[in-house]
Formats: structure tokens, C-alpha cells, sequence
């Protein structure tokens, strides 16, 4: 089948990816000059099936939604419609993707700067009790999550700061943490050696359903597409600012056997001539990433794999020889407000691992992701010919790589018409169908 793909984040590399290895002949289209280049640039890094339901935190950590009506209407319609099967769904989703994503890491050999492990902070007796009814699902579940005291935390992470108050903590081992963007950059040279073309300053412009689809697109320079993240200092990661492909002047109408779209909140406008109405918004993720302070006298400076706080909701992850400080759910910032949340990040990490960060080389991120009423992805077959969907795979930035990998792999065998399989996890209750 010959296949169009909407977006190059993490959704659609991974996406790409799973195709090619399934002998179609796939066309990837992002108005961006490389992969991975806005919402999975330089997000958290965690991979954690355990923290992809909300029972860690309040629901919808850090949302200030108290002025949209409209999205609080929605959310309360979402409260009461939860589907118990969906998340058990999802659940398995993500527990499937992060054995696709191990199994890709040895078959192909790829290193993205990965560690293992992820700790939540607890600071407070009132935290631990507000997180126990989750550990007790997360139990039902079999998933494993070790209740720590303080000196145990320090033991996985030695360079915690003695002289912050710490009650305890709470352990994933299953989780891991690495460079998605690294990542997305590897798994796209193998997506090409299968024989996957990417066309990036690239927007598509319209989509179409039918036998075949057609999807309208058209060559978009940098400078005529203001982009919606911000980034400043050397990522120390993979640049290609290269089409690879030549690319005409004008739209370009072509057809496809199926057209997957995996581009966030760039899909209401295309799918909104169809006649869909996504219940999503765009929510910011901000991140902070500067290399880590080396010092013989003490080795154990920075964290060693990842990290939340859970009073602030703020991760700390170990990226390489650097570390990443992350935070989510925010509605457009104005300048005051990102201060506020940088002063925000500074100071956990200070809490925690005080003067591991080189601010000299400080590298500041902040980028949009898609966010579904109900917490939940859309995927599958939007119910249009040729049209399928990979979006929304995140609750919160923090998470928008643990799904990535299971939801590409289920959806290629999906549209190959492979529905099910005896390892393929369900997704009928995470498709658009629930939206109504």
C-alpha cells in the first residue's frame, strides 16, 4: 500500500517506521525542517506504563481552566462517561509499547542515552496518603511500584540533597528514561533504509477520504511558518535541515491508499471539513536542559535516571551527560508567567540535586501537545475512507513517548488488515467512535 503520514513527531516516526517494516511504501509530510522538531523536541524523556493513568497527582496537574466553560463542561461529561474498559485498554497500550520500544533498542542496536528507573518525591505525609489509593490499583493491575522510606530513595539516588525533607518515595522500576528526540532521529534513518521518504517544509493543506485519499500539500519555507515551540542554545542533538526530496512550487494534489494523521493539534483543521469535532486543546510542556556539573569529589552530583516531584509535578531526568528539568499542562504562558515556571523548575532542582546544573549552557524548550477532554488518545480508523488516526497519545507532556511505540506498531497491523493478533493489545475503546 502506498501511505501518507502527517507528521513527524515521535507519533509519526514511529509510525513510519512500523509501516516500512510491513513492506508499504510510506511518504511522511512535516511543516518542520527535521523530525521531532516541536512537541517532541525536548520533552521529559519518560517512558512509565505505571504513571499513564492519573493516580500520582491531582487530575489535570497544573490545567488553569477555570475561565473556559466550555472545557469544564466538557471535562465533567468526560468524568462521568469514564470507561473503566478504555483505561484498562490503555494501560495494556502502554505496557505493550514499552516492550515494542525494548525490542526495537536490540534488534537495532540503538542507543538514545537510556536509563532505567523513575522515583517519585514524596515530601509529605498528605502526599503519600493522596497517592495510596493509586498504589492500590496500580497493585490490582500488576504493575509493580516499591514504596520506599527516605534512605532507600537515597540509595537509588545517591545524590539527593541530605538536607531536604523527604518522607519517602515511590519507585518504577519498569520505567525508563532517554533522548526521545535521539531517538525519533535513529528510528527514522532505519524507517529510510526500509525505504521510507520524509518531505519536511512541507504543510498539508487538506485531506480528502475515498479509495484512494487525497491529501493536498504544499512547500512551506521556514520563513512563511512561524513555529509554535521556542528554543534556545546548542540542543547537542541530530540536526537535518534538508528536504529529501525535491520539492515543487505550488499545492500538490496526490493519492494515497490510507493517509494517517499523527499531527496533534494540527489535525482539527484538517479533519474539521470531514465533519469531526475533536474535544482537544493545546497545552504547553516547557523544559530546561543544561549539561551537569562534573566533580570528582562528588560523583553523584546529578540523578542518575528520572525523577518527579510530586508536590510541583516537575520532573528531573538524566539525559546523557546532562539534565532535563520538565513541567506540563499549561495553557498558553505569557512571558511573566514562563519566568515564574523556570523559577519553578530551578528550585525543585535545587531542592533536590543543589548546583548540578551548568546554567551557563542552558538550553530553555517550550512546545504544545494535544490533549483529549477525557485524558485519553484517538486512534485507529477515524470512520472515513482511508483516513486513520494517531493522535493525543500523551495525558501530559511528560508521558508523550510511552505510547508511541505500542500505538504505531497496533495501528500498522491495523491498517495492513491485520486486526488483531495474540500479542496485539485492544484499542476499540480509544478510538474516535467513543467521542460520539
Amino acid at each position: 500500500m502506498r501511505i501518507a503520514i502527517i507528521g513527524a513527531g515521535i507519533a509519526g516516526v514511529t509510525t513510519a517506521y512500523e509501516l516500512s517494516a510491513q513492506g508499504h511504501q510510506v511518504t511522511v509530510f512535516d511543516r518542520c525542517g527535521s523530525v521531532a522538531a516541536e512537541g517532541s523536541f525536548a520533552n521529559a524523556g519518560i517512558v512509565a506504563p505505571a504513571m499513564i493513568l492519573p493516580w500520582t497527582a491531582k487530575p489535570w496537574p497544573h490545567l488553569s481552566l477555570r475561565h473556559s466553560l466550555g472545557w469544564q463542561w466538557q471535562r465533567r461529561r468526560a468524568a462521568k462517561a469514564s470507561n473503566p474498559a478504555a483505561q484498562e485498554q490503555l494501560l495494556k497500550l502502554a505496557q505493550f509499547s514499552l516492550d515494542r520500544l525494548q525490542t526495537l533498542r536490540r534488534s537495532l542496536q540503538l542507543d538514545y542515552e537510556r536509563t532505567e528507573g523513575l522515583l517519585m518525591l514524596l515530601r509529605t505525609e498528605r502526599e503519600r496518603q493522596q497517592i495510596q489509593p493509586g498504589l492500590e490499583r496500580l497493585a490490582q493491575m500488576g504493575l509493580s511500584a516499591t514504596t520506599l522510606d527516605a534512605e532507600q530513595c537515597r540509595r537509588i539516588e545517591p545524590g539527593l540533597n541530605p538536607e531536604q525533607a523527604l518522607l519517602g518515595g515511590i519507585y518504577l522500576p519498569q520505567a525508563e528514561i532517554g533522548n526521545c528526540r535521539q531517538f525519533a532521529h535513529l528510528l527514522r534513518m532505519e524507517a529510510q533504509r526500509l525505504g521510507a521518504q520524509f518531505r519536511f517544509h512541507t504543510t498539508v493543506r487538506s485531506i480528502t477520504p475515498g479509495s484512494p485519499a487525497q491529501l493536498v500539500h504544499e512547500y512551506t519555507p521556514p520563513e512563511e511558518r512561524p513555529g509554535p515551540s521556542t528554543r534556545q542554545g546548542d540542543s547537542r542533538e541530530p540536526k537535518d535541515n534538508i528536504d529529501t526530496q525535491p520539492a515543487p512550487a505550488g499545492p500538490q494534489h496526490e493519492n494515497f491508499d490510507a493517509i494517517v494523521v499523527c499531527a496533534g493539534v494540527g489535525a482539527i483543521p484538517l479533519l474539521q471539513p470531514l465533519g469531526f469535532k475533536l474535544p482537544m486543546v493545546q497545552l504547553q510542556g516547557e523544559s530546561l536542559t543544561a549539561p551537569l556539573r562534573q566533580l570528582e569529589a562528588h560523583p553523584d552530583l546529578g540523578p542518575r535516571a528520572g525523577l518527579v516531584d510530586q508536590t510541583s509535578g516537575i520532573s528531573i531526568s538524566r539525559i546523557g551527560q546532562r539534565v532535563r528539568l520538565s513541567i506540563s499542562g499549561h495553557w498558553n504562558r505569557s512571558p511573566s508567567s514562563a519566568k515564574d515556571s523556570h523559577a519553578a523548575m530551578h528550585k525543585v532542582l535545587n531542592d533536590w540535586f543543589p548546583g548540578a546544573m551548568q546554567n551557563g549552557q542552558l538550553q530553555q524548550w517550550r512546545g504544545t501537545h494535544a490533549h483529549v477532554a477525557d485524558g485519553l488518545p484517538i486512534l485507529g480508523t477515524s470512520g472515513h475512507a482511508g483516513i486513520w488516526l494517531n493522535l493525543a497519545l500523551e495525558p501530559s507532556n511528560l508521558l508523550s513517548w510511552t505510547l508511541a511505540n505500542g500505538a504505531a506498531n497496533v495501528l500498522s497491523h491495523q491498517i495492513s488488515g491485520n486486526q488483531a493478533g495474540p500479542d496485539l493489545p485492544e484499542i476499540s475503546d480509544l478510538t474516535m467512535g467513543r467521542l460520539g
